[in-house]
């Protein structure tokens, strides 16, 4: 009696456990971005996908939404995301990490306000769906990187690619999904809208040491709006330009893990009012590279504070310098405003090619200022001239020398200097 009695008991046991896998398995949803859970996403959206109502795909803000693997807007679609939307990422690596991919054709709708902000985070964050946290306060910090992936989008907008290629497979996403593909000639290209959007604690790892970016703008033309952007605790950079025309404003990077704005294959739109704030874990806050093929393209920031880290003058962090140019680099970095980096934290010229740009003035400076921070006992802490601060390694450039003639050392901001931060009195790092 007892023998049958456990063989039911475990045959109970079996029968709980598949059907608790079953319903797991259903809410991943299909490759196709069919969805078993309504407040799931996952694999490729498209019009039939459930939810998707004449092209659009609606996210309100009464729930939180959760991202199950790789989830792309394809081609012809919209992704509509009210103000106050909380969007959160699973937990995975590899090919599991959850990302969210606008693809070329697809267009984004993420209009939140400085009141309600959209947030994507891990859903290891403990915000609610009200945008508000719980009475302990926020559980992930700026240390708390890589929890899930990050926000591609991509467009039809011009790039420079090396032999002269027409099209890419953007970083992060792997070749066999043509959903990566980024690049075209269309250079008013419209990809959507981003604004007050709030990215925290992405880069999960695809392979090694190929991670995504908080937000990777790749191939995106002039014709999208992105402003009033933060992303915070990125592991790989916090925003990358891969060629495109978009212009973007009012952003803010916090604690990444590589460089906070990244310019490659020819970016050729306008940064303006950016904030870059360097933790233990980042890189540089500028890493400028120049273009790859033969299609020329030239990049403005303009307006920009950039902060570094250290501890009593004593430099923290990786590396921690404020920019390096790179690949013969070409566009115009003006009115930055870089505080707190100590001693021998540079602006470089990586090599002959950027030499050159600078010579030929392709790649220009103004009005830069440098305030050196200070140490424990309020003094000021040791620093450099500004012809040692701005450095040519190739020593094939007049760069060093001419720095005195855009940039000083101050002691206080000044009121035209850097970024205007008030811009930013809506994000996860004011608050």
């Amino acid at each position: 009696m007892k023998s049958i009695l456990k063989t039911n008991l475990f045959n109970l046991l079996l029968l709980g456990l598949a059907v608790f896998f079953n319903s797991c398995e259903s809410d991943d949803g299909g490759s196709d971005g069919s969805q078993q859970d309504p407040y799931t996403l996952s694999g490729n959206i498209t019009e039939s996908t459930t939810g998707v109502v004449n092209k659009v795909l609606h996210l309100n803000s009464d729930q939180v939404w959760t991202l199950k693997g790789r989830v792309s807007i394809t081609n012809g679609l919209t992704l509509k995301i009210d103000p106050g939307t909380i969007i959160k990422g699973a937990s995975g690596t590899g090919s599991d990490a959850s990302t969210l991919i606008i693809a070329r054709g697809a267009k984004i709708d993420a209009q939140g306000t400085a009141e309600n902000p959209i947030v994507m985070t891990s859903v290891l964050d403990n915000i609610l769906a009200d945008g508000s946290y719980p009475s302990s306060g926020p559980a992930l910090g700026v240390g708390t990187r890589g929890l899930w992936g990050g926000l591609l989008i991509l467009g039809n907008a011009p790039c420079s690619f090396k032999a002269d290629a027409t099209q890419l497979q953007i970083e992060g996403i792997p070749a066999s999904d043509e959903n990566g593909l980024y690049g075209g000639s269309d250079p008013a290209d419209n990809s959507g809208i981003v604004t007050y959007l709030s990215i925290r604690h992405g880069g999960a790892e695809i392979g090694e040491g190929n991670e995504i970016n908080g937000l990777t703008l790749g191939g995106v033309g002039s014709g999208t709006t992105i402003n009033n952007v933060e992303v915070v605790a990125n592991v790989d950079d916090g925003i990358e330009f891969f060629g495109g025309t978009v212009n973007a404003s009012n952003l803010l990077v916090w604690g990444q893990g590589d460089d906070g704005i990244d310019i490659d294959q020819a970016y050729s739109g306008t940064i303006t009012n950016a904030m870059v704030v360097l933790t233990e874990a980042s890189d540089h806050a500028f890493e400028i590279d120049g273009p790859e093929g033969s299609a020329p393209g030239s990049f403005t920031i303009d307006g920009a504070t950039i902060v570094g880290t250290n501890d009593d003058c004593a430099a923290t962090g990786v590396d921690g310098e404020m920019a390096d140019y790179r690949k013969g680099a070409t566009g115009a970095t003006n009115n930055i405003y870089a505080l707190n980096f100590t001693i021998e934290k540079d602006v470089e010229l990586d090599a002959s090619a950027d030499a050159s740009s600078y010579t030929a003035k392709t790649l220009t400076f103004s009005n830069w200022d440098i305030q050196y921070p200070l140490a424990d006992d309020d003094s000021v802490c040791e620093g450099e001239t500004v012809d040692l601060i701005f450095d040519d390694k190739s020593n094939e450039s007049t760069f060093e020398a001419d720095a005195a003639t855009w940039a000083e050392i101050v002691t206080e901001k000044q009121a035209d200097a850097g970024a205007d931060e008030t811009a930013f009195d809506w994000t996860f790092y004011k608050k």
